[in-house]
Parts: structure tokens; sequence; C-alpha cells
């Protein structure tokens, strides 16, 4: 294993300073897939104990853009830390965004992406309300195609996780007054994760936030913005001490509509519709929750994007979560003004339903009728 790991380092050597674009060649394109993907070692993990904590992966993708605002040009390098100035936008005004998706090792050792291209448009979303450049979709997408197959020992084998991939934009210029950055730089690096909350695949337990709000309507709450979610961590850490798994956040001019939770979507099911609160701004537009509401049709739901009633919630049959760390988790529990409502969890629900047919869709056990499956060689 190290003589293996320490051949694929040396042969990657001559790689770290040499630029990649999308339309990189055919030839230098080979000279990579010889040096770097010249098989399938896995690396020195112990993949029944992954959890959601940071174990970098070997290699990082690092691009800059130009002075009139385009990037243009790319690089592999291995991981590690990054320079700054102490002015740079990101630093000082928050100006920076990222996005989250998967890598999944099929059974025959195929590498599949789930919707990046949906990722690479959300980015570009983002990036326009934060007044930030950046990367085309080809671009977005060849970046990430170049950090998972470079990474590819750290993909686990199917059923013990994937490889969680985030995508990075920052406003990496100094800068002093107020004002955009004058040089963005945008970063993907990979780490092997399983399951986000600690509790595993069990049922979560979520607690309705009164004091806190997540966003508020015309700020950044619908855009991936790094500036969402330390403000999170008060109400958050406040809510895990009291041994509850998230919070989930109401609207904040009426503190009477469901939000979502700090870093999913919230559904609620009642008999055979679905509901979730609509984006008008202050909620994410998650990809897994999209994709989950067409997989829902599909199946004969009705589903419905609209405000939500907190009081509505506390009458549903089964609450879930969704997103690209969390997948598709059910809800247990919901406590709302020292009321505990329990719901539907397990087999036969809903949302073991979606999930399912969700990851078989991701992970190649199923046939991709949608196009949502990208693979990767």
């Amino acid at each position: 294993m190290i003589r293996a790991i320490s051949y694929l380092q040396s042969s990657l050597r001559p790689l770290r300073s040499r630029s990649y674009t999308a339309q990189a060649s055919s030839a230098l394109r080979e000279e990579v897939k010889l040096s770097v993907y010249r098989d399938d070692e896995y690396a020195d993990v112990d993949w029944d104990k992954l959890g959601f904590g940071l174990t970098p992966a070997d290699y990082m993708y690092e691009m800059k853009c130009s002075k009139d605002g385009e990037f243009r040009e790319g690089e592999l390098r291995p991981f590690g830390n990054i320079q700054l100035s102490p002015s740079s936008g990101v630093l000082n005004y928050g100006q920076g965004i990222y996005e989250g998706t998967k890598a999944y090792r099929k059974e025959d050792g195929k590498i599949l992406l789930f919707r990046p291209e949906q990722n690479a448009t959300r980015l570009k979303h983002g990036a326009e309300r934060m007044l930030m450049p950046s990367p085309s979709v080809d671009q977005f997408i060849d970046a990430i195609k170049q950090t998972v197959l470079a990474n590819k020992r750290w993909i686990p084998p199917p059923g013990k996780g994937s490889l969680y991939v985030r995508p990075l934009l920052i406003g990496s210029g100094p800068i002093l007054g107020l004002g955009a950055a004058p040089e963005y730089t945008f970063l993907v690096y990979a780490s092997p994760v399983r399951n986000y909350f600690k509790e595993g695949t069990a049922a979560l337990n979520l607690y309705v936030e009164e004091e806190y709000v997540r966003a508020a309507p015309g700020g950044a709450g619908g855009v991936k913005s790094i500036t969402n979610y330390a403000p999170v961590l008060k109400a958050l850490t406040r809510a895990k001490d009291r041994g509850f798994s998230d919070v989930l956040y109401l609207d904040s001019i009426y503190k009477k509509y469901l939000e979502e939770a700090s870093s999913c979507n919230i559904f609620i099911v009642k008999g055979k519709k679905i509901s979730t609160p609509a984006t008008k701004g202050t909620i994410l537009k998650g990809i897994t929750r999209k994709s989950v509401m067409e997989i829902a049709t599909d199946q004969g739901y009705q589903v419905e994007e609209r405000a939500v009633p907190v009081d509505e919630l506390m009458e549903a049959d089964e609450v879930f979560c969704t997103g690209t760390a969390v997948g598709v988790a059910p809800v247990g529990s919901v406590t709302y003004q020292s009321q505990r409502k329990e719901f539907k969890t397990g087999n036969d629900s809903v949302c073991e339903e979606l999930q399912k047919i969700l990851v078989s869709i991701q992970t190649g056990f199923m046939e991709d009728k949608k196009g949502w499956v990208t693979e990767i060689h």
C-alpha cells in the first residue's frame, strides 16, 4: 500500500505546476490518466468508521480569474493551505460562496457524479448575487472531474459512503474600503464522508427556533454564501446541547412559516401530499430537494411548493430533510413551544421510499432515465 501510494505521489510531481483548461489537449489528458488514474487502489481508511469529518484527499484544484474577470487556467495541486492577504475580500467582507456535490463508486469500479451542472448553475447565480465573477459551467464541471479522478483512491467502496466535493469561490484579492475584491480564486477540494448527522441513519430530532432567524427577504439566504452559516452556529449549538439534531428556522417576518434547517431543506407529508417551503429568496434551492420533488411526483405524490405554517408541520404524518450532505433524512420528532410531536419513520415510510430511489440513481443501481448521472473515467 505504502509503495503504491509513494509511486502515485511521485508520478504526480511533474503535474503540480502544470496548468489545465477545459479545452486541454487529448495528449495532456492521456498523460494525466496514465499518471494519476492508473489503478483503483483504496486509501488507508477505515471505511466503517467514516463520518462527516474532514479527511483531506490528496489533491485539490485551484483557478484564479484574470484581471478582466475571466477564469482561464487552473491546476491540480497537493491539498494544503492557501495564501491570502489579511485584507482579502473574503476575510474582511465575507465575499465567498461554496457548493457541495458527491462522487460515488459503483460495484464495477466506475465513478459517478450526480447533477454537477446544477451545482455549476447555482454557483453562477450565487456569484451574481455576491458581485463575483464565476467559472463557466464547463470549467466548473471540468474542475470537479479532475479533482475526483485525482483523488479516486479516496472514494469509498460501494455502500460505505461517498467522496464529498467542495467547490469554493472567494474574493482573494486585497481590498480595504467596502467593495468587490480585485481578484478571485476558485478552489475544489474533497473528503470521503458517510453520514452527516451523528445519529447516522436514525431519525432526527428537530427544534423549532423562535429567537433567531436564518435569513430575511432581500438578503442572501437563497444562495450558498459563506455568510449564511456562521450566524446559525449559536442556535444550532444551543439545540445540540439540549439533545436535538438540528434547528428548524421560521420566517423572519411572521415567525410562523417554515424556512429550512441549518444545512438542509424540510418536507412534510400528509397522506399523498408532500409540501415544502417555496424558495423565494430566503431558502436555498437545494439540488437534492429538486430531485426528490421530481421523484415524488413520478411516484404519484402531489408535491407542493408553498408557505407551510409551523402549525401544519405539527399535524403532519411524516417529516424529512434533504440536502447533498444529509441525503434524504427522516425526522422522528419536532419540538415547538415545548410541544414534542413524533412522526412516522422506517419501513413503508414515504421518506424511505424516496431515499431508496434517489440513492439507487446516484450509485448506479437503478437506470438513470433522467440524465442526472455523469460517469467519469
